[in-house]
């Protein structure tokens, strides 16, 4: 690094730490991820331990024999009869979780969907599931034949080894895309202040006047949001790891499941928040620039935040494998590879492929911002 991009970089440092703006998004956004983790953990783990009494008053169409009665009773179902009129508006009234109607041998499970029936109708379908094996053993006994031997004509077993629980997979992936978010917005107000701010105040004419070349300016000012960015992602990192720790001790949806990343994954996740920081800073550089005032550079770069963080949670959502193909493609490829390390999956190959990328774009869009900036047309312009 030359002496003039020094220059222009410790310039734009000064000014952003001096800018209370400029700070709280660079400090005060990383300390959402662990109200976010925690609060999502407290939220899953109330969920699972929500107890059987606030979803099992449950309504029966029809007379109950004295052996449904009893697995009912083992299964702490409260069973409500009377007629489908009477148990729908009961049910509509919130005194019913849920009622079931039978028509000859079919039992229909009725209710609307939300968390309280979801719960309620899994409670009934263990249910149904024990009373149909009654059944089936009654047939099978009263016509002479073992059950055992019809029932359990086979065996299965699991054998399926996870590093992760689902809600442990779900929060530290999701804890990732708000890191993604946070140096998304990080990276967003240094770079409209750095070009457009300085367009609007008129000091950016007054920095070309020095003897320095526009390709040292540009490169000053990357480095400087790209050093910003990176101070976010990092510090996220760590409230995230910290988060982490804490919600595994507190909570018990993650007993027997150790959330903590490894040390290799720790390495490669902070490269994968690095490369991320450079190729936002760059982007957000490249919009701004082209935008005559800090008003209008916000909301140039709104939409890009927002291109930057969809792709990464819609894989997420579908569940999207990392391919050499999907590495190369921006935004998306951070968030796959990252679900990867979490994994315990480190594809060399892949990681390359992302970082090659990363570069090739990030060089050609340093090409065009410079471009613009020799361009006195585009800086001047009123």
């Amino acid at each position: 690094m030359n002496n003039k991009i020094k220059s222009i970089f410790k310039k734009e440092l000064r000014e952003m730490f001096r800018d209370k703006k400029s700070l709280s998004m660079m400090l005060l956004i990383p300390i959402m991820i662990p109200l976010m983790v925690l609060g999502m953990s407290a939220l899953f783990n109330a969920q699972m331990n929500t107890p059987v009494s606030e979803y099992n008053r449950i309504g029966f169409n029809y007379e109950m024999s004295s052996a449904e009665k009893e697995l009912a009773s083992n299964m702490d179902i409260q069973v409500i009869s009377g007629s489908t009129k009477e148990l729908k508006t009961k049910y509509d009234q919130d005194e019913l979780d849920l009622y079931v109607t039978k028509e000859g041998s079919t039992y229909t499970i009725n209710g609307e969907d939300n968390q309280t029936t979801s719960m309620a109708s899994s409670l009934v379908n263990s249910y149904f599931t024990a009373y149909k094996e009654y059944l089936q053993n009654s047939y099978l006994t009263e016509n002479k034949i073992s059950p055992n031997d019809v029932i359990n004509i086979i065996s299965v077993k699991e054998n399926i080894s996870t590093a992760q629980n689902f809600f442990g997979s779900y929060i530290t992936n999701y804890a990732f895309l708000f890191i993604i978010m946070a140096i998304a917005i990080s990276a967003m107000y240094p770079a409209t202040d750095a070009t457009a701010g300085e367009k609007e105040r008129g000091t950016l004419e007054t920095l070309l006047t020095f003897p320095i070349k526009s390709r040292d300016i540009i490169i000053g000012k990357y480095l400087s949001v790209t050093f910003s960015s990176m101070i976010t992602g990092i510090l996220s990192l760590i409230l995230t790891v910290i988060s982490l720790l804490a919600a595994n001790n507190m909570f018990e949806i993650y007993k027997e499941t150790d959330l903590m990343l490894s040390p290799v994954s720790l390495i490669f996740a902070t490269i994968v928040i690095i490369a991320y920081s450079f190729l936002i800073s760059g982007l957000n550089i490249a919009v701004a620039s082209k935008c005559k005032t800090f008003k209008e550079a916000q909301s140039a770069l709104t939409p890009v935040m927002f291109i930057s963080f969809f792709p990464g949670m819609i894989a997420f959502l579908i569940n999207l494998k990392t391919s050499a193909l999907l590495s190369l493609i921006p935004f998306l490829n951070y968030t796959l590879i990252f679900t990867d390390i979490t994994n315990g999956v480190v594809n060399y190959a892949n990681i390359f492929l992302m970082l090659l990328s990363t570069i090739v774009i990030i060089i050609a869009v340093l090409g065009v911002i410079i471009k613009q900036y020799k361009s006195e047309k585009i800086l001047f312009t009123n």
